[in-house]
């Protein structure tokens, strides 16, 4: 049911950036600017800065260098182009082509499981310590992939452990040691050296209640009527 419901979801692969001429038409700001599929797509889905959301089909579509220019059906004059910009451009994640055996979508690892591994596919030595395993200790679930992005010298994996802080994981060989997109897990080696955000101090332990003046002058007072009521003799 999980994998039925992955492959129905509709996925952004571009915002409407802006009109294009006055026929209607609007370039597309793609997430992945070497992606074609929204050449080949017969309809799409709109998802509207407001959050609401229609199917339309695609009558044209062609590419403009990095971006792809779109004539979509019904908006047929630059005032409806405009009215969509900005809006999302969503497809089937069904209409995705197959990925090869050493890649995967993004959209198929967020939301997924995050693992620390106990042993490493690629047989290499866990690295780190805090955060990793121990010797003789069994992969396990530490968390959730929140997101994966890409910043211009790495791509990343947002992922939230379950004791609550959120780490960027830099998708390299020192830090993830393997994608199972079907089974919707990643495998860290790792969050050694990463800088995590999101953690809760543990509140320190209620020392003894500060005496208050009042009380501290209640208490000479007692202590001077104890005994025969006479005040301690000073030399």
């Amino acid at each position: 049911m999980d994998q039925e419901k992955t492959l129905s979801a509709w996925v952004p692969l571009a915002e409407v950036a802006r009109p294009h001429g006055v026929r209607g038409e609007v370039r597309l700001k793609l997430y992945n600017a070497d992606s074609d599929l929204l050449l080949e797509l017969d309809e799409v889905l709109l998802r509207l800065p407001n959050g609401e959301e229609f199917e339309v089909s695609v009558d044209a579509a062609r590419r403009a260098d990095q971006a792809i220019l779109v004539k979509l059906h019904s908006v047929d004059d630059r005032d409806r182009a405009d009215a969509i910009r900005g809006a999302l451009v969503c497809a089937r994640r069904e209409d995705f082509p197959a990925a090869d055996d050493d890649e995967f979508y993004a959209a198929d690892v967020i939301g997924a499981e995050a693992w620390l591994c106990a042993s490493p596919a690629n047989g290499a030595e866990v690295l780190g310590s805090g955060a990793s395993p121990g010797r003789g200790e069994q992969d396990r679930v530490v968390g959730t992939v929140l997101d994966y992005r890409s910043y211009p010298s790495v791509d990343i994996f947002e992922v939230k452990t379950t004791d609550g802080i959120t780490y960027e994981v830099p998708v390299v060989a020192t830090y993830v040691d393997r994608v199972d997109a079907a089974a919707k897990r990643v495998y860290f080696l790792t969050f050694d050296e990463l800088e995590g955000t999101g953690a809760k101090k543990p509140k320190p332990a209620p020392g003894p209640r500060p005496e208050r003046r009042w009380e501290k002058k209640k208490r000479e007072a007692e202590s001077l009527t104890a005994g025969d009521g006479a005040p301690p003799k000073t030399e």
